[in-house]
């Protein structure tokens, strides 16, 4: 069965009518709310059947919302492809960050606190970190 065919009878065979986005997306918001209840009770049975349930939910709000899954899976996997690496590198007495190789900027540290807080800088915006000439 091919995706387009699955959606057309999920939305036939849908529980509730309706052509409202927010209530669609709140459908979707229910089902993803009880998976993860029953997740963190321990019921991983009833997570999955939730959660299966919410991917029913999410075909029915693209319906809703006009939106092509077929477009829209390959928009997110190209969005998935150009994410960006960032790199930052602590030298001996500064901070350089790179962005897919380029060099973007940087700044001098003169201490351990300024290092610390350099580091905390990189995993807020989810930088790789590379030390050069650590003693």
């Amino acid at each position: 069965m091919d995706l387009k065919e699955a959606i057309d009878i999920i939305w036939e065979n849908r529980k509730y009518k309706t052509a409202d986005p927010k209530e669609a997306i709140s459908h979707l918001n229910e089902e993803v709310a009880e998976s993860l209840k029953a997740l963190l009770r321990g019921e991983i049975a009833k997570a999955k059947r939730e959660l299966e349930d919410a991917f029913s939910c999410i075909l029915i709000a693209l319906k809703v919302l006009e939106i092509n899954p077929e477009e829209a899976i390959m928009r997110q996997v190209n969005q998935m492809k150009q994410r960006q690496e960032r790199l930052m590198i602590f030298k001996k007495d500064k901070v350089e960050i790179y962005v897919n190789g380029v060099y973007k900027g940087g700044w001098s540290v003169g201490s351990e606190e300024d290092i610390r807080e350099a580091e905390k800088i990189a995993k807020e915006f989810g930088c790789n970190i590379l030390y050069e000439n650590k003693n």
